[in-house]
Formats: C-alpha cells, sequence, structure tokens
C-alpha cells in the first residue's frame, strides 16, 4: 500500500482511441474512444456534478489498481470495528459475509487522473457495519485501517451514503489481491486513495486523523470535483 516517493504533481496520461495502452502506471487502461470522452464531458449526474470530474480521463477496464498485495488469507482475515462505539467487535471473513450484502455499480475516480467507469462491486455497507457497533457520536469520522499501518479517513456522515462500503466482489468476481482482497474500501465520491485497499479495521473517532497519504501532502477532503489533490 506505501510506496516511496510521492506521486509527481505533472502526472499526465496518456490517451488513447478506445484502445488498452500501458500509461506508465500500474496495470493496463481501456480508454474509451475520442467521441466517447467527447459525450462523457457533457453528461451529468443525478447531484449536478458533471460524470467526469476535471482533470480526469475515462477508462473502461483496468487490470490492477496498484500496491503490492499485504492482505492476509481469506481464513486469516479479521475486521476490527472500534473507537468512539458501544459494542466494538472483530469479525472474521465467513461473519462479514453474513452481514447484508449490497451490489454497487459506480464511477471511481485516481488522483492520478483516470475514472473507472461503471465498476461493479459486492459488499457490505459501511452504515451496516457501524449500526452493529452503534457509534456514541452523531459526528466525527471514520479511520480506515489497512495492511502496513496504511490508514485513511472519511466523515462519519459520508459512511450513511448507499454507496460507500468494504467490497469483496469485483465486475462479479472474487476481488484480486492487487485491488485490495480479501476486502477493500470504496468510497466513490473522494479519490480512490480513501477507498483504502486490505482493510482491517474500523476506528470511529470524533476528532479526524490524517491519514498515510494525506500527511505527505495530500488534500484530506480528497473531493474530484472541486480537484483538491493536494493539500494547501
Amino acid at each position: 500500500m506505501k510506496e516511496d516517493n510521492k506521486l509527481s504533481r505533472r502526472l499526465f496520461l496518456a490517451v488513447a482511441a478506445g484502445t488498452v495502452v500501458n500509461i506508465g502506471l500500474p496495470g493496463l487502461f481501456a480508454t474509451v474512444t475520442e467521441a466517447r470522452q467527447k459525450s462523457l464531458a457533457e453528461e451529468l449526474r443525478a447531484d449536478g456534478k458533471p460524470r467526469i470530474p476535471p482533470g480526469q480521463t475515462a477508462i473502461e477496464l483496468i487490470e490492477d489498481m496498484g500496491g503490492k498485495p499485504g492482505s492476509p488469507r481469506i481464513e486469516d482475515f479479521r475486521l476490527r470495528v472500534h473507537g468512539e462505539v458501544e459494542h466494538p467487535y472483530t469479525i472474521d471473513f465467513k461473519e462479514f459475509m453474513q452481514f447484508e450484502q449490497s451490489d454497487v455499480t459506480c464511477d471511481i475516480h485516481c488522483v492520478t487522473g483516470w475514472t473507472l467507469l461503471d465498476s461493479s462491486w459486492r459488499g457490505v455497507l459501511l452504515s451496516t457495519l457501524l449500526d452493529r457497533a452503534r457509534p456514541k457520536i452523531d459526528k466525527g469520522f471514520v479511520v480506515i485501517e489497512a495492511a502496513h499501518g496504511y490508514t485513511t479517513s472519511i466523515p462519519l456522515a459520508d459512511t450513511r451514503k448507499a454507496d460507500v462500503f468494504l467490497a469483496h466482489t469485483l465486475s462479479g468476481n472474487p476481488l484480486p489481491r492487487p485491488n485490495g482482497a480479501p476486502v477493500r474500501a470504496v468510497v466513490p465520491d473522494r479519490y480512490l486513495y480513501k477507498s483504502a485497499k486490505w482493510v482491517e479495521g474500523l476506528k470511529v473517532v470524533s476528532r479526524d486523523e490524517l491519514g498515510y497519504w494525506e500527511k505527505r501532502g495530500y488534500s484530506n477532503s480528497a473531493d474530484p470535483w472541486k480537484e483538491e489533490r493536494y493539500s494547501r
């Protein structure tokens, strides 16, 4: 999950006309055609925001999302839900799968400049997991804890959205290890470093805690539509 060097502020994508290309980032990407790019530029979401945030290039396929697999095997997986909650608990993968499952299709946006269209996931909503723990606070943050000591955080209010969840399946198949298996976070309306891979814990806190990339100059709010890539 960790990387030695901070990503360049001037990292640009090589745009191809609907072909599979290597763009200098981990994995292979299939970009959409130039005509489709123009059409997407005019599309709006239900909330009125452009479907493709500024500075992003749309893709439809990605081989992997980067990072070095470091998660436990499924049989060793444990998820700890703790912090300012009434009923902290720890579950294994079998217990995780017993929670109500949700299917979500969404676009996701990487800070490096690509937007993956219509990614299809299955997993458990963060709100479902937190409801069992019963947070003691109404306003605050959830620190997402992952392998290698990686952390990031999102407002507690974001966890109540119907498209913020922990995923175990991508495109109908078990989540590949390079993409975060056994379980990764998906937070579609934030840059992808908020969607931590190889998740091991959810900690409810009243005061925010800067995560790995946020301590190194990346935006803590990470709003793609405001191009909040870096802290100011």
